[in-house]
């Protein structure tokens, strides 16, 4: 029998004002365990699919996430690599023939809270935002999402609808070059 994959990645997130991100960062570095602060810059690729590489302060990734941008369960396969691959695989891609279509440059702080992945982002031209995370198998990713919801309540947080999500990724895609 094949084993249980366990690639899919479950996930809430919102939109949150300066003032909650300062809030937030100050209730998870005293309440949860802090995984590190990295800066990522991370090239979305045009062509079929959510096809990514990111550079972080100490890894590069190529990766592909199945589904659809903003859904709450989506299939995650990454390949990890060293910071200094991050233009090979940006070369690779371009030869062929994928190009970037969106640039982000995000401050992320990493924490685990709860048995859950927190990501407190702060993105150039885009904004700040809450993510919380679990990853499992597909059978396990309804029951998880309930619990991120509960979690994202327990924060005070509302969760930002997909559609303003879809919206602010829209206007970003179009507009990314003036807003960095």
């Amino acid at each position: 029998m094949p084993k249980k994959s366990n690639n899919i990645e479950t996930e809430v997130r919102s939109f949150i004002s300066p003032s909650q991100y300062r809030r937030l960062l100050n209730y998870f570095k005293n309440n949860a365990k802090f995984l590190g602060r990295e800066n990522q810059v991370t090239y979305y690729f045009s062509g079929k699919g959510d096809l990514r590489i990111q550079k972080t302060n100490g890894a590069a990734k190529l990766w592909l996430k199945g589904g659809h941008l903003h859904e709450k369960h989506r299939e995650d396969i990454v390949i990890r690599c060293r910071p200094e691959d991050f233009e090979n695989l940006e070369v690779l891609l371009s030869r062929l023939g994928y190009r970037p279509e969106i640039k982000w440059f995000r401050k992320r702080s990493n924490f685990l809270w709860k048995g859950i992945n927190v990501a407190v982002d702060s993105t150039k031209g885009y904004g700040n935002i809450i993510e919380l995370e679990k990853m499992g198998t597909a059978e396990a990713a309804p029951r998880h999402y309930k619990i991120l919801l509960a979690r994202l309540n327990e924060l005070g947080v509302e969760l930002t609808p997909k559609e303003e999500f879809d919206g602010k990724f829209a206007y970003y895609k179009k507009n990314w070059k003036k807003l960095v």
